[in-house]
């Protein structure tokens, strides 16, 4: 199981920004569109206390990053 997990949303400019970045730096990691996934949600909710800003760099179950770069998208409850 990959050590890192990313929440965010096919429509959020900066989940896509920080994908690239895993993938330059060889990082295995599991995608999850908040937007989609319910369940992705409701984790996301869960590790982030109600966290609205995405997207959101998981590192072994512990949130590590929130946004990218000091930008991110604000998801809808």
């Amino acid at each position: 199981m990959p050590k890192f997990e990313l929440y965010g949303t096919a429509g959020c400019p900066y989940t896509g920004e920080m994908r690239e970045w895993l993938e330059w730096r060889g990082q295995e990691f599991v995608e999850y569109d908040v937007e989609s996934d319910p369940a992705a949600r409701a984790r996301l909710h869960a590790l982030a206390a109600g966290q609205r800003t995405v997207p959101v760099l998981v590192e072994d179950g512990k949130v590590v990053q929130i946004g990218w770069q000091g930008r991110g998208c604000v998801i809808a409850d």
